[in-house]
């Protein structure tokens, strides 16, 4: 058709006005497209230096570092943004003579609440121990000086979370004047401390005595000598304690 026609001329502007409408509804989902595979380049590349050397000397970083990377993975998993690292054929090969976690997690048995999952980690990154409860016990503190003696890790998080069944039945058991079934007793007598001193605060029992009970761990693990008192006394190490929101999947430091 002639380039002069006026129907020629409206049809290449509608053209050019609606090329350039839907490359601006498609910019900010190309930004943050862009951005996310940023950052998950970022954590592959430090994923991929974190499983070059595997000899027992810890991750090289910080108590206060490890815990901003493992509140870092949390947000992924929550915004449903997880970046899953650590999980291919290559970085399991590189873990298959040594390992180099940056992280002790003291959690709860619960199948809800599988530490990998909820702070986006992988093969390597995540030394865990957990027992329901997240209580302390000699096999677990064993585990958990193993890789703060041997592995050099700096930080160990108890990570308790809400509604937690073997806090409620701790409870329930203890109000009942019984001790519970079979190797459950153990669990029980372990718990009952933190469900004594938290039964008369106002709110959720089993709330209350979660994080009790969460604080009690933390206090017991940094006070235990020699090998974990001495490394928090010395700045290397770090036990906080959290929650772990089944609801939201959001993980809260206290």
């Amino acid at each position: 058709m002639c380039d002069a026609c006026p129907g020629d001329s409206r049809r290449r502007f509608l053209k050019t006005a609606f090329t350039a409408a839907a490359g601006t509804l498609l910019l900010p989902s190309w930004i943050e497209a862009s951005a996310s595979k940023g950052k998950k380049e970022a954590v592959d590349a430090h994923d991929t230096a974190s499983t070059e050397n595997h000899a027992p000397k810890g991750p090289g970083i910080t108590p206060d570092e490890a815990l901003a990377r493992l509140l870092e993975g949390n947000r992924r998993f929550v915004a449903n943004k997880a970046f899953h690292p650590n999980e291919t054929p290559t970085a399991r090969a590189k873990l298959a003579t040594g390992q180099s976690p940056f992280a002790i997690i003291l959690g709860c048995a619960d199948s809800r609440v599988p530490p990998e999952v909820v702070f986006d980690f992988g093969l390597g990154d995540l030394f865990v121990v957990r027992v329901a409860g997240n209580i302390v016990e000699d096999a677990g503190v064993g585990s958990i000086e193993y890789a703060v003696e041997h592995l050099g890790t700096p930080l160990v998080v108890v990570l308790g979370h809400e509604r937690c069944g073997a806090i409620k039945a701790a409870i329930e058991t203890i109000e009942a004047g019984e001790e519970g079934p079979g190797h459950i007793a153990e669990l029980v007598r372990k718990l009952k401390p933190a469900v004594e001193a938290s039964k008369n605060v106002p709110g959720d029992k089993a709330e209350n005595a979660m994080r009790e009970n969460v604080r009690r761990m933390v206090a017991e693990l940094s006070g235990l000598e020699p090998i974990l008192k001495e490394k928090v006394d010395a700045g290397a190490l770090k036990v906080v304690g959290a929650r772990y929101d089944l609801d939201s999947g959001v993980v809260e430091v206290f």
